[in-house]
């Protein structure tokens, strides 16, 4: 296989970095350690419901904005449990949202939100463990719904469930937000499975691209010069992208396929198209690197005398995930309390970056989207092999785990007030919010 040696490079240096490497500390209480007890014996009285839906969601999976047996499934458990749960919300028709027991819309105290995804992948199913995402994202709300029915003063401030499906390639969370799921939050969390435990791993930008050439046909024989090849543009744009990745940023990504490219040899090709995906680790890069990807293709336009069309983003481009450190900091405390070895952000070499639609949550409001581990290191996401892993008993054990850690994490920032006050300031000092859906507007 290519590349074996850099994979042990890897996992080499990754050993050495890890004899050294600490979670974050957190310098703030958050909840008092009796609650916490607390509510680990909750999550664990749980477990039973949670594996039992997250095995559910594993073996009927359902792609994107397609999960209408999902979204009813996790609405079926926090109703058993006495919790109003709502679907086709915020102009999302597979969206859910519950909110705790005894919250208001205008209540007192922050908001913070709890998210489950429950997408699948098409062909291998959940390849990328959102099944675990949705069991430990329900687990969490749950926990601290059952911690305020026995001590009503226990959680401040107010929890919200979100049910964010069309994740995998898409960007489902963006559309919530432009309906308003996101507005008055103050916070909000989630995880991710992986084969390591890691408060904050890179997670790209990501934008699509389709690129459409449109020549004119003729002959390719009789009369070659009166055609335009539509190809010709398709094939020197494709060029003119490789012969830029030497100059893009180690990190950033590029892929590209040809799925229009003419129909007989004999015929000189009169349509041309190129789909490409276009990744950066940061939202200004990732807008550079657009720009620089739209000018390649209306130079090679330009030279073979094509006409182009340039369509970004068919669905919302996803921006790359701001991690809030202090929250960082209080879920690594609750993952150490069961036992986990988290490793925190930088230590994971940057070359295993995927994207993902929390992105653009991240930029709106505080939060975080800490990975955790449910196989071997070397199981790549969206592989057979890690769907196995997210019907594992190492899946069970993370979403046990998860649970709790988000749970807690929630817990802290709503009883903490120098916490919270930690929270906003550095959601402030990386650059506050951003307005998401103009952010690759032309005219920026």
């Amino acid at each position: 296989m290519p590349y074996d040696g850099f994979s042990a490079h890897v996992s080499e240096q990754l050993e050495r970095d890890r004899a050294t490497a600490k979670p974050p500390q957190s310098a703030f209480a958050g909840a008092s350690a009796e609650l916490r007890v607390e509510l680990r014996e909750i999550v664990d009285e749980l477990l039973e419901d949670l594996d039992g839906l997250a095995a559910d969601l594993h073996a009927h999976p359902e792609t994107a904005f397609e999960e209408h047996r999902s979204v009813a499934a996790l609405a079926t458990l926090l109703e058993s449990r006495g919790i109003a749960a709502h679907t086709n919300v915020f102009d999302v028709e597979t969206a859910a949202v519950a909110d705790l027991p005894g919250d208001r819309e205008d209540g007192p105290g922050r908001r913070i939100a709890i998210l489950s995804e429950y997408d699948a992948l098409p062909g291998i199913g959940h390849a990328c463990g959102h099944n675990v995402i949705a069991a430990s994202g329900v687990g969490a709300f749950l926990a601290l719904a059952a911690l305020r029915e026995r001590h009503p003063d226990a959680v401040p401030g107010r929890v919200r469930w979100l049910g964010t499906p069309a994740e995998e390639g898409h960007t489902g969370k963006e559309y919530m937000a432009r309906g308003g799921a996101f507005d008055g939050l103050d916070a909000a969390i989630m995880i991710h499975p992986y084969g390591f435990d890691v408060t904050d791993q890179v997670w790209l930008g990501r934008r699509t691209l389709t690129v459409t050439f449109h020549g004119r046909p003729a002959h390719a024989s009789a009369q070659p010069f009166m055609g335009i090849n539509a190809l010709d543009a398709a094939n020197l744009a494709y060029s003119g992208i490789g012969l830029l990745r030497q100059h893009i940023l180690p990190v950033d990504r590029i892929h590209a396929m040809m799925p229009v490219g003419g129909d007989r040899a004999s015929i000189i090709v009169a349509e041309a198209q190129l789909k490409l995906y276009v990744r950066s680790k940061y939202p200004d890069t990732l807008r550079d690197l657009s720009q620089r990807i739209d000018d390649i293709c209306r130079g090679a336009a330009l030279m073979t005398g094509c006409r182009v069309e340039i369509d970004w983003d068919e669905h919302p481009p996803s921006l790359p995930v701001r991690s809030n450190r202090e929250l960082e900091a209080r879920y690594a405390a609750a993952m150490v309390e069961c036992g986990r070895d988290i490793l925190p952000g930088g230590v994971l070499t940057e070359t295993i970056a995927a994207s993902t639609d929390f992105g653009n949550v991240s930029y709106r409001v505080p939060g975080i989207h800490p990975l955790v581990k449910i196989s071997a290191e070397h199981v790549a996401l969206h592989t057979e092999e890690f769907a196995q892993a997210a019907a594992s008993p190492a899946a069970t054990k993370a979403i046990d785990d998860a649970s709790y850690a988000l749970a807690a994490t929630a817990l802290d920032f709503l009883a903490d007030d120098e916490l919270a006050a930690a929270v906003r300031a550095d959601f402030d000092a990386a650059g506050g919010a951003v307005d998401v859906p103009s952010y690759f507007d032309p005219k920026d």
